[in-house]
């Protein structure tokens, strides 16, 4: 077996949760909280009605919930549907150094199967916190060393099936050969083409990964067989997806530094490079005389240009709309927000924001540095000009949300679907999620109650 899969493996297995550092736990739970209030938001979009349609028709094992209904199916199907309810929205994180969205596709593998065996929450939160070591130490070779093509397959997929892997096979107690042969099959599921941001299918790749990851852990545990090679091998997933890397960037600093710190949680409800213009757009809209028919021109810097994001300058859809850099701005100018209800098919076709979208250019300047940096001048046509720098959006590791904005923000989401007493319950467990004896606790006030 490769030393690799072989270090990756043992840590997933065998790393034990005492060792994993009270903040990287704390920033688990964050994570849990803010996953949560995302997908059960998102659980009353009527698109979501499809795929719980082909879910009840199913009729599969009752075992695990999806977030924000009644619905309850087997582990499989509940890490898909809760996959993709959590990327729905483009609302959940985003980890520097990978670009991965980690725990959409990660975490609801680890709730599928914590569900179903009454596992404990911190026993959940330690292999979330593992499966995204996996993912994002993969991730960021990929991102740092990908290859000509490699830009156009979507990394929460591609990587996030690993990280899905790893959280689904420790709680089914594999041990680190079985794991290895877990990561193969979840290897050879990565899928996801970034053609597809801003359709259904952008948030179902989280939802693929996470269904996918815990199959490939299941087979594993009943002795399905992969190669051992899926990372090191000349034909094995990181060959692929990447050239001129060292492979011990994968495990270098192993069980000692730690990823999720560098996830940061996402304070607008759209792609993350949109953050730093929403933020420096928030501050122009309170200068003197900035409205939406003063003004002249937006011009617009950041690092570099997101192709996905530069496409067309006027969204087909609001989903369409998350990943379009001039709709973001013109929300964040006009309503002084960017959060889901900015990216609805109504807002994308209103006359004031196609008016200013017309108005915004936006140029790669590579010096700015940081992947959320944005300079933003706004001119009004009396010809006044202000301009402001954001060096780290709100959200990200740099400049973080608080505890209380991260519960606000569930309140928020949540609470378009689930009844107040539901809310204080569900935050008074999720807040203590690592003392929580049994997680089926948690998931009764996850749902509507009854009508």
């Amino acid at each position: 077996m490769g030393a690799t899969e072989t270090a990756l493996a043992k840590l997933t297995a065998e790393h034990p949760v005492e060792a994993i550092p009270s903040d990287v736990l704390h920033h688990a739970v964050r994570c849990v909280i803010n996953f949560l209030g995302v997908a059960t938001y998102a659980s009353k979009d009527p698109s979501f009605a499809i795929m719980t349609g082909l879910l009840e028709e199913e009729a599969a094992r009752e075992a695990a919930t999806v977030v924000g209904t009644g619905l309850r199916t087997s582990p499989q199907n509940a890490a898909l549907a809760n996959g993709y309810l959590g990327h729905f929205e483009d609302y959940d994180d985003s980890h520097e150094g990978s670009g991965i969205h980690p725990t959409s596709p990660i975490l609801p593998a680890a709730l599928a199967v914590g569900e179903d065996l009454g596992v404990s929450g911190l026993d959940v939160l330690a292999a979330f916190v593992l499966g995204v070591e996996v993912a994002c130490r993969v991730g960021k070779v990929v991102q740092s060393h990908g290859r000509e093509v490699t830009p156009w397959w979507h990394i929460t997929e591609t990587c996030g099936v690993f990280g899905a892997a790893a959280a689904a096979g420790r709680l089914l107690g594999l041990d680190a050969d079985r794991m290895v042969h877990a990561f193969g099959i979840a290897g050879t599921q990565a899928s996801g083409l970034r053609e597809l941001s801003g359709s259904m299918c952008k948030p179902l790749h989280a939802g693929k990964a996470a269904q996918n990851g815990l199959f490939a852990a299941a087979a594993a545990g009943r002795g399905f067989t992969a190669t051992d090679g899926i990372f090191e091998a000349p034909r094995g997933f990181l060959a692929v997806m990447a050239s001129g890397y060292d492979l011990a960037e994968v495990t270098r600093g192993l069980g000692e530094t730690w990823e999720l710190p560098k996830n940061g949680l996402k304070a607008y409800s759209c792609g993350i490079v949109n953050h730093g213009l929403i933020d420096a757009c928030l501050a122009l809209r309170t200068r003197e005389g900035v409205r939406p028919e003063s003004v002249e021109r937006i011009d617009a810097r950041i690092p570099r240009l997101s192709a996905s994001l530069i496409r067309r300058r006027h969204p087909l859809s609001g989903l369409d709309g998350k990943f379009c850099y001039p709709h973001s701005m013109a929300v964040a100018l006009v309503d002084g927000r960017a959060y889901p209800a900015q990216y609805t098919d109504e807002r994308v076709q209103d006359p004031v924001i196609a008016g200013l979208r017309d108005r915004i250019e936006i140029a790669a300047e590579p010096s700015l540095g940081g992947h959320t940096a944005a300079r933003v001048t706004l001119t009004l046509k009396d010809g006044r000009s202000y301009t402001e720098q954001v060096a780290h959006a709100t959200g990200t590791p740099e400049n973080p949300m608080s505890d209380a904005r991260v519960e606000e923000k569930f309140r928020v989401l949540a609470g378009e679907v689930l009844p107040a007493g539901h809310l204080d319950r569900a935050l008074d467990l999720l807040w203590r999620f690592d003392e929580v004896s049994d997680v089926r606790q948690v998931f009764p006030w996850l749902q509507r109650p009854p009508s």
